[in-house]
């Protein structure tokens, strides 16, 4: 008796239920496969989706280099069908395997394109977490006040504040009074 090959909607939901289990190894090899079953079948844009994912787990993993590897270019692909949303997601993802790296220029440069993408598509909360992303690399970068103002930035496109981003918020606002007082 043989087993039938497994299709990729199969590897995906696979990879989707072991990553639910925190199992992030075995997620990201069968959104790996995934991904390699729908190149082979002619479908770029679902193993474009399906590396991304492989791409999130490998960075829970702890394995940067094979994160970064699984999303390297995929939001050419996005941005090929004007799907700003993933392409967006998709830079985001490059720049957090290249942030577990410690490739810090390179991770803020694809965090900076990827929040523009959300910008264009009106999308303000994943641009926000972006943003948020952006803001603490600039405080390991030695940036602070510009980090300040970014996150400044980042708390404008939420539309609902938790407590903890309120109070963020009105702290943030004592620097920028304390730099306009001269």
């Amino acid at each position: 008796m043989s087993t039938r090959p497994l299709s990729p909607q199969d590897l995906s939901s696979e990879g989707q239920a072991a990553y639910q289990a925190r199992n992030f190894l075995e997620a990201a090899a069968a959104f790996e496969q995934a991904a390699r079953a729908y190149r082979a079948s002619g479908d770029e844009v679902a193993a474009a989706e399906a590396a991304n994912n492989s791409s999130v787990a490998y960075l829970q993993a702890g394995d940067a280099q094979k994160a970064f590897e699984m999303a390297e270019n995929t939001h050419l692909v996005f941005a090929g069908q004007g799907d700003l949303t993933r392409q967006g997601m998709a830079l985001a993802n490059q720049a957090a395997a290249l942030e577990g790296l410690n490739r810090l220029k390179e991770a803020l440069e694809l965090y900076r394109q990827s929040s523009e993408v959300f910008k264009s598509s009106g999308d303000h909360e994943l641009r926000a977490m972006v943003l948020q992303n952006i803001s603490a690399l600039q405080l390991r970068t030695g940036e602070q006040l510009q980090a300040l103002a970014t996150m400044d930035t980042a708390l404008e496109q939420k539309k609902r504040l938790s407590l903890k981003e309120k109070f963020l918020k009105r702290l943030l606002k004592i620097p920028f009074e304390m730099l306009n007082r001269k």
